[in-house]
């Protein structure tokens, strides 16, 4: 079943809204949360009145700053456990408003509506303070981050080599660009909710919208003081993620703190304006100076980022050092750098670092090729690196070359007019731009139990969750696979931190972790099946060996003798009716992969037409390539390709949240105003797989593809709007205004 177009497991589900997500599950005896939010930015309570929403006929208590219950973590007994490292905020604590939009009281009833119109009941006055919000007013404040566990796993830039300003100034060709990009916010489909159940004595089973289950599970035990194996986090659907659920969100921490409090079942679901403080991709500012030789070759490369972090934390991504990961140059300066805000702290949001630093990169190399009258295509191939540029290892695989060579064919990129402005079809200037793409292959260890039932079938059970990227139909093609059974003989169980340990879903590292635990969990049941066949009286394998034997249609047979088999389900019956099971571990070759670099690299061409008088910009048409070992299922990934363009477009010309500075707010916190490409902005698509086989990275050969598709595409279609009207926009996203 590897290599197969399979369709989604759970697609029927989804569509016939069969599928339950964290806030539709049937609770008996449920009460309602709503959550009431700060109106300024920075200060603190001075009062707070909860009178008149706690007479409304149906409320039942408003929690407070003064009334919450103690949680184990205000004393510090406990640490968090969430991803991205840090420390996830806890509301309620004490008067201090730190954010705009904060969280301050939360309001339960016996339905949803009484609570919403009770939250506005709840009177609150405020001492503010002055605030600062905006990025621009504090680059020169700009700061490394803190040495903690963030910057152990995303390590700062490499050391400076060479002597970069000596060697800019002489170069013949360089180019010094700043580049910027304000705030976007997760829109996930799905609200963020939580439905939380109390079981009594202190027992929990909670259903809520994560890429987590575990994370989340040891979030709640941690915080509030609660044995882990008595509570049940459960998240078998979500309706879109993209790192927003990387962390236990603030709705989590309320409802358990309600349920808890009031020994009773609790949902709270947050409206969408409610969502915007929390889950976004910092505001960016980069300054970079790249220099060549006469021939094209890369002197110096410096990349300066500095991004936003609350005053509450540092939140860390991998952004100036992205360059030197794609091309070597001998004098390298890479700098990263924060500016502390009163903003909430941002998140994880799809190639967290990558898509933010790829556009200056691939902006700024398209810029040197044009300085140095070289095609840009070709520029980069004069500078490809055929070993990892900072540590000089060779790569577990890199056919970025394929990815360039295939993409440009079909493209059509030798019928370019190198001469911006040079082409057009009628009213329209068109503009051909591309970019390069890469991205860490992560593995993370993760845990699977695998047994074989007394009907003779698989079913495997690990804590994973499905995020929408097809991780259910995956899993069971790896398994039918290894085990030689057709898929609909296979139970994929996940999205239950009841299940063996997974780590949360995000970084385009699922298939190669639950996928490699499957494998092993899988070879060492084959094992345990063999053995207990040998055990059988009377059994025609009692002196043979793995080797020996092949696995296919529920069956053990011998090679040499096909016709010679037992079934599963005859071994199951052996065993006394108990199901055959192993549980075991699939963990990255850590020490074996010491000695390489390991990445997944894309190439993305891009076409635009250009209005010539209105300066309305469309994207035409795209190809991305992408080089990622095996693909599992083409069409799932191609899927998580195109999703992935659609958003780089959307980066590159739509999305942007709008910061009132003098407020400190969010002014379009809804998906009206929040501008997302709709279907009329997206055209022609498509997606080139290349042939890349990688024996070395783990088991099965593969390398995640969920954020790939999306880091070269802002700059292709920037470097495109360039080819189209001269114009160089150095800020994302680029409205028609800004061609005028």
């Amino acid at each position: 079943m590897v290599g197969r177009p399979v369709s989604r497991l759970e697609g029927k589900l989804k569509v016939t809204g069969a599928a339950r997500y964290a806030a539709e599950y049937d609770v008996p005896d449920l009460l309602y949360g709503y959550v009431v939010n700060s109106t300024i930015t920075k200060g603190k309570i001075t009062r707070i009145d909860v009178s008149a929403a706690k007479a409304l006929n149906g409320v039942l208590e408003v929690i407070t700053h003064e009334n919450r219950p103690d949680v184990a973590s205000v004393d510090l007994k406990y640490t968090d456990m969430d991803a991205p490292p840090g420390v996830v905020f806890k509301p309620l604590l004490d008067a201090e408003v730190k954010y705009n939009g904060q969280p301050l009281a939360l309001v339960i009833a016996e339905d949803f509506e009484t609570a919403r119109y009770a939250a506005t009941l709840v009177i609150i006055e405020y001492q503010e303070e002055p605030f600062e919000t905006c990025l621009d007013h504090n680059l020169e404040k700009a700061r490394k981050p803190e040495k903690g566990l963030a910057t152990m796993l995303k390590p700062p830039p490499p050391p400076p080599t060479g002597n970069f300003e000596q060697a800019f100034k002489d170069s013949p060709v360089k180019v010094d660009s700043e580049f910027r990009h304000g705030t976007e916010h997760h829109n996930p489909i799905e609200l963020f909710a939580t439905t939380t159940v109390y079981e009594g004595e202190g027992k929990l089973t909670i259903y809520d919208k994560t890429q987590g289950t575990v994370n989340n599970q040891l979030f709640v035990a941690n915080v509030f003081g609660l044995h882990y194996k008595d509570v049940r986090v459960l998240s078998p659907f979500v309706g879109g993620a993209f790192g927003a659920g990387l962390r236990p969100q603030y709705q989590l921490y309320l409802c358990v703190m309600a349920s808890l409090f009031l020994k009773r079942n609790v949902r709270v679901v947050l409206e969408r304006k409610q969502m915007y403080p929390f889950p976004h991709r910092p505001q960016s500012y980069q300054r970079l100076r790249f220099a060549a030789d006469a021939n094209g070759r890369l002197t110096a490369l410096n990349h300066l980022a500095i991004s936003e972090a609350s005053q509450f934390e540092d939140y860390v991504e991998t952004v100036a050092q992205w360059s030197h990961k794609l091309y070597p140059a001998p004098n390298t300066l890479f700098e990263y750098k924060l500016a502390s805000l009163d903003l909430f702290t941002p998140l994880d949001m799809r190639a967290p670092g990558g898509v933010t630093a790829l556009h200056a990169i691939e902006c700024t190399m398209d810029e040197l090729a044009y300085e140095a009258s070289i095609d840009p295509l070709e520029f980069r191939l004069r500078n490809y690196a055929e070993t990892d540029p900072v540590t000089g290892k060779p790569f577990t695989s890199k056919a970025l070359r394929e990815c360039y060579m295939r993409a440009a064919k079909q493209f059509g990129w030798e019928k370019r007019s190198p001469a911006p402005g040079s082409m057009t079809r009628g009213n329209k200037f068109v503009g051909y731009g591309m970019a390069t793409g890469i991205w860490d292959a992560y593995q993370f260890p993760s845990r699977v139990e695998a047994m074989i039932t007394q009907d003779g079938k698989l079913v495997l059970n690990n804590a994973v969750t499905d995020i929408g990227t097809g991780t259910l139909t995956v899993m069971t093609q790896v398994a039918a696979d290894e085990l030689g059974m057709p898929m609909e003989n296979v139970t994929f169980n996940y999205g239950d931190s009841k299940k063996p340990f997974s780590m949360f879903q995000g970084g385009s590292s699922m298939t190669a972790s639950t996928g490699v635990g499957i494998v092993v969990a899988v070879k060492a049941l084959k094992k345990k099946l063999l053995k207990k066949a040998k055990d059988i009286d009377g059994s025609p394998f009692k002196n043979v060996s793995g080797e020996d034997v092949a696995f296919r249609d529920g069956s053990i047979f011998l090679r040499r003798s096909p016709s010679v088999s037992v079934s599963f389900q005859e071994i199951v019956a052996a065993n006394g009716g108990r199901p055959v099971k192993t549980t075991n571990m699939g963990a990255p070759h850590v020490l074996k992969l010491r000695k390489y670099a390991k990445a997944t690299h894309s190439a993305a061409f891009v076409e635009v037409e250009v209005d010539k008088e209105l300066k309305m910009i469309t994207v035409t048409r795209a190809i991305t390539a992408v080089a990622a070992g095996t693909i599992i299922n083409p069409k799932t990934a191609r899927s998580q390709i195109t999703g992935s363009m659609v958003w780089g477009i959307s980066k590159a010309l739509h999305e942007e949240t709008i910061l009132d500075e003098k407020l400190g707010k969010y002014m379009n916190q809804n998906l009206a105003e929040y501008h997302i490409p709709v279907h009329a902005d997206i055209n022609e698509l498509d997606v080139i797989f290349a042939d890349e086989r990688d024996d070395l990275i783990n088991e099965l050969g593969v390398k995640g593809v969920g954020e790939i598709g999306l880091v070269a595409m802002p700059a292709a279609v920037a470097n495109a709007v360039f080819h189209a009207t001269g114009k160089r926009i150095r800020e994302l996203p680029i409205h028609f205004d800004k061609l005028l």
